[in-house]
């Protein structure tokens, strides 16, 4: 499909949105970068860049506490981001967004403040094969703590989660369900609306790791009904350092503070301290202020672009790659599922992924290899790992057709 055509279709510019990331324009190894490793971070259009330095150009101050002027306005900024984030997965409230420095943060959160409090031997937590660490350990750690037990749902050879086991798995003693929206190894979109109406039917707390979601999708917590959702800002154009943990009022309210110290405090007293109301509760000491009103930015951008446009792209772009990279002899995918975002997980019979991942680079195609922090995953499927090459809105066809060019060189070189 032509540029011209992919336009119309899908209402934006390829050649306008590439020329809003400054960094697509740089070279690897002579090479014009073709940048294929979203899924682990994404690249940052210029109003984020140019909205983090009018903040430390104009009016770096720290925030709530102060009465002068540049502390009004970083402070105003900053609770428009929090606002904005409200809007843009649809939380019914500002103040139930907060701010984290990532998804990780989130999880740990929860998994911290909630379950390590109000967990009891004998309740199940019950989480995925495809999961990412940050989705495991919090929850191996919550178990060891409380008596708890980590229970698994497992999952087909095509990478999608078995509903059949699932409903088996989830029961009365499930406190806490915790899965993926989108896989970050497979790009699997997950069915979750179903499974947290499973966990529902049985009394247990929600949480959707929402790090691969955001970016490529739509997202509406009061349609899904989730009881927390964490995603990341990096990977949605957004600065590192940046994330947030929307949660129900009422969870959030009974839930302990993670970490102390300023901001999150009411009063203190050497005798007592009382912690202060949402969204603040959980925002211990200076937060990133650059960072929330970056993300912000990052939110306008996408916004802009619209979310179902970024979505129809990244389909389409993941079509046109997979029609080629189906036609090399020996390739096989990982996560071989029709509900997936735009990311194809693969591996060449006989070829290491590490050294297609280094010959690739030489040809300036960056993209990801090894267990992508999921191991477990990998043992499932007895592998090492896998290449990911994850699409974003700034990707082109032209790119998918130098990565096939150079994916068929370095197996050329490698067999």
């Amino acid at each position: 499909m032509s540029t011209d055509t992919l336009t119309k279709t899908t209402a934006f510019n390829i050649e306008e949105v590439r020329a809003e990331f400054p960094i697509l324009k740089e070279k690897i190894n002579g090479k014009p970068l073709v940048y294929f490793d979203n899924g682990a971070t994404s690249q940052k259009p210029i109003q984020v860049i140019e909205a983090i330095n009018e903040y430390y150009s104009t009016y770096n101050s720290n925030i709530h506490r102060g009465v002068h002027y540049l502390s009004q306005k970083a402070t105003d900024a900053y609770e428009a981001a929090r606002q904005k984030l409200a809007d843009f997965i649809n939380a019914p409230d500002s103040k139930l967004i907060n701010f984290t420095k990532g998804t990780t943060e989130g999880i740990n959160l929860v998994a911290h403040s909630y379950a390590q409090e109000f967990l009891k031997p004998g309740d199940e937590i019950v989480i995925s094969t495809m999961e990412h660490h940050s989705n495991i350990v919090p929850w191996q750690i919550a178990a060891e703590k409380t008596g708890a037990t980590l229970r698994i749902l497992p999952i087909h050879d095509s990478g999608e989660i078995i509903l059949e086991e699932a409903a088996k798995i989830i029961n009365d003693k499930t406190a806490i369900l915790a899965v993926s929206y989108v896989s970050n190894a497979m790009g699997i979109i997950n069915p979750v609306e179903e499974l947290i109406q499973m966990a529902k039917k049985h009394g247990a707390i929600t949480l959707l790791d929402g790090a691969q979601a955001v970016p490529h999708l739509k997202v509406d917590v009061q349609k899904l009904d989730c009881d927390f959702f964490a995603f990341s800002g990096h990977k949605m154009f957004g600065p590192t350092g940046t994330g947030v943990l929307y949660g129900k009022e009422d969870l959030l309210n009974k839930m302990t503070p993670y970490q102390s110290g300023g901001e999150m405090i009411k009063e203190v007293r050497f005798e007592k301290t009382t912690f202060n109301e949402l969204p603040y509760k959980f925002e211990a000491g200076t937060p990133n202020i650059a960072g929330g009103i970056g993300l912000a930015a990052a939110v306008d951008f996408m916004s802009k672009s619209g979310i179902e446009n970024i979505e129809a792209h990244e389909q389409k772009l993941l079509q046109y790659a997979l029609n080629q990279l189906n036609e090399i002899e020996g390739f096989k995918r990982y996560g071989n599922s029709m509900h997936s975002a735009g990311l194809v997980s693969f591996l060449i019979d006989g070829i290491h992924s590490y050294d297609i991942g280094v010959l690739l680079d030489k040809q300036g195609i960056a993209l990801r290899t090894g267990h992508h922090c999921c191991q477990p995953l990998m043992n499932r499927f007895g592998i090492e790992g896998t290449c990911r090459a994850s699409f974003a809105l700034y990707n082109s066809e032209e790119e998918i057709d130098l990565f096939v060019e150079a994916l068929n060189r370095a197996i050329k070189m490698l067999k």
